[in-house]
């Protein structure tokens, strides 16, 4: 019973350390291959379509909700102590600073890095990677390169762009159903949010979307077992994903508000 268990956790230990050494050595690849020529803005302008463009919609669904949900859990406690005037502050805080990047970095990992695996996992199960090599273009400038670099960029626009439609939601429950005025809403909120509030939340999702984009396509180099396999890779690629992200998003927190306040 016992070797059983410590063999098994060995293979896990050793399945980490492999998992980790990987992601390096794609990072490593994929910086290197950044800066050789030729560059190929056309890949670059597509993925982006994709990342970005293709995933306003359901982020704008889940920002507005989500600043509802937050004004209306917020107000709940507040009208009790008679404090309203402090919803404002406590929306506007909560979006920009943690859930602004961290839920639409998760989303974006569900839909976009989702769908990386599955399109790299299949293009190696059917050998079309080999065939690039073949024709002398680097699969890890070919497919990595541009979508680490669109992810990287396109995540802090989205996230802004939550971030705003987020404050929106609580605007709409503040003005429209506490009563309170529009624009005394709009002064606490710009009075409560500094300049490093939204500094760290964008700087946040930069690393964020790398490493959606490393992790995704690690995943889907790694394909092994045709369509089912496929499959397994996209689950992995969104699970470490999410794992990786609330991690990084705790050390960063740590980092910006109690290691350098």
């Amino acid at each position: 019973m016992f070797k059983n268990f410590f063999e098994s956790l060995g293979r896990k230990v050793l399945e980490g350390f492999e998992f980790v050494g990987g992601l390096a050595n794609l990072v490593a690849q994929a910086f290197y291959w950044m800066f050789v020529p030729p560059f190929k803005k056309g890949r670059i302008f597509e993925q982006a379509k994709k990342a970005g463009i293709d995933s306003l919609l359901i982020v704008s669904a889940l920002a507005l909700f989500i600043g509802i949900i937050m004004a209306l859990q917020t107000a709940y406690q507040m009208q009790r102590l008679g404090s309203e005037m402090y919803i404002a502050s406590i929306v506007a805080l909560s979006i920009v600073r943690e859930l602004g990047p961290v839920i639409t970095a998760l989303v974006v990992a569900g839909r976009v890095g989702a769908a990386i695996a599955a399109e790299i996992g299949s293009m190696q199960v059917t050998e079309q990677i080999d065939a690039l090599q073949v024709f002398a273009a680097n699969p890890v400038k070919y497919l990595v390169v541009p979508r680490l670099l669109v992810l990287s960029l396109m995540l802090p626009l989205l996230t802004l762009y939550a971030d705003i439609l987020g404050i929106l939601g609580g605007y709409l429950i503040c003005v429209y159903k506490l009563g309170i005025s529009g624009t005394m809403y709009m002064q606490i909120t710009f009075d409560s949010l500094l300049y490093k509030d939204l500094f760290t939340g964008l700087l946040k999702t930069v690393f964020f979307g790398m490493l959606i984009a490393i992790v995704s396509c690690y995943e889907g180099f790694n394909v092994k077992g045709g369509a089912e396999g496929v499959g397994r890779a996209t689950t992995r690629a969104v699970v470490g994903s999410f794992i990786l992200i609330i991690t990084a998003d705790c050390f960063f927190t740590a980092l910006f508000y109690f290691v350098f306040p």
